[in-house]
């Protein structure tokens, strides 16, 4: 099932204790930051509001007693949007209340997934699907995860990487 509009939003307002999301994709081609990421790529300030949207919903969350977080898979040397990540959207997401690791794979070889995925309560899975170029194509709802993998490639993934602060670019 592809979840997209209500859907999709529902799964953020709807869950009950935790979100979790494996990034691993090097670029995401995302039309709603489009104008934001060119602006970081000229050089020029951050806006005030930027990701106010996504702020808001990790800060509901947090205070209802829930937690969002995620690990997002790097390689040396960084790309264009990892480096926007970095700079503009990460420490903004932390600030917010979203608990973000780093897990930098250069050197290193992790039996992880190459699909991103969130996992919410630890028992609902939805694939996000991207293009060789970032775009995503669809969200998908896995009917019947095999959540045992899925748990272990959270807590593999966690296990091995560092809190953001602690990541050296």
């Amino acid at each position: 099932m592809l979840l997209d509009g209500e859907p999709w939003a529902a799964m953020f307002r709807d869950f009950k204790r935790s979100a979790w999301r494996l990034e691993v994709q090097p670029t995401y081609t995302m039309p709603a930051e489009a104008e934001n990421f060119a602006r970081f790529l000229r050089g020029e300030p951050k806006p005030d509001d930027h990701n106010a949207n996504w702020h808001g919903t990790v800060r509901d969350a947090v205070a209802s007693g829930k937690t969002i977080g995620r690990v997002r898979v790097v390689r040396q040397p960084l790309t264009d949007y990892q480096r926007y990540q970095f700079a503009w959207g990460i420490p903004g997401n932390i600030r917010a209340g979203e608990g973000i690791r780093i897990l930098d794979l250069t050197n290193e070889n992790v039996d992880l997934p190459r699909q991103d995925f969130w996992m919410f309560d630890e028992s609902v899975v939805v694939h996000l699907n991207y293009r060789s170029d970032g775009t995503q194509i669809n969200r998908e709802l896995i009917a019947e995860p095999n959540l045992a993998q899925y748990l272990m490639w959270r807590d593999l993934a966690s296990e091995s990487a560092v809190p953001f602060r602690a990541h050296r670019t």
